[in-house]
């Protein structure tokens, strides 16, 4: 039996956004996050799984504010460019909106059997795609460092993009599953003892 995730206590959703929090601040960069050097960035994932757990709107402020100030820190002290930080830095909302409300999807489709693991890797993949859009395209469009604007060009950096960021999506929340299936069998386990 799988733990179902619109269940989940008011403790149990705090101890995963912090734990969603750590993941995007040691993941998130190479400033100052010693295992960024060595893991991907996780942030879409964590912003996915948080619309799948957190649900609340809080949650998702609570990490776009945590993204923000990470990245200013950064720029203010280590010593990142800021080459990125243009108006399309802001699309960044709509960037973690598209994975989070992809996330929330999930949950409301959810059963707590293996069954749904399809729909799990179909809307990781779904919110992934639309925030690579929305990322890199608004980041092309919008960012002042491109003097025209190319069909072609903007197809090539999807092309250059989007399988890394699917990849890193997907990976994170394959284990994100794998922690929530094994969290579930240690519950289920107690609650058979009781």
């Amino acid at each position: 039996m799988y733990q179902d995730v619109n269940d989940l206590d008011s403790r149990s959703r705090l101890l995963i956004g912090l734990g969603l929090a750590a993941a995007i601040a040691a993941t998130r960069g190479q400033y100052f996050a010693p295992l960024a050097h060595h893991l991907p960035d996780a942030t879409l994932a964590a912003f996915f799984l948080g619309g799948v757990y957190l649900q609340q709107r809080r949650g998702f402020v609570a990490l776009c504010v945590l993204t923000t100030v990470l990245d200013l820190i950064a720029m203010t002290w280590g010593g990142v460019s800021s080459h990125c930080f243009t108006f399309a830095y802001w699309l960044l909302i709509p960037t973690y909106g598209a994975v989070w409300a992809s996330g929330r999807w999930y949950a409301a489709h959810h059963t707590p059997t293996s069954a749904t693991l399809p729909l799990l890797a179909g809307a990781a993949l779904l919110g992934g795609i639309t925030a690579e859009v929305i990322s890199s395209g608004g980041f092309y469009v919008f960012s002042g460092y491109f003097d025209t604007f190319s069909g072609g060009e903007l197809l090539n950096r999807f092309a250059e993009y989007m399988p890394a960021t699917l990849w890193q999506l997907l990976a994170y929340v394959g284990i994100g599953a794998l922690v929530h299936l094994s969290l579930s069998r240690v519950a289920d386990s107690h609650q058979q003892r009781l």
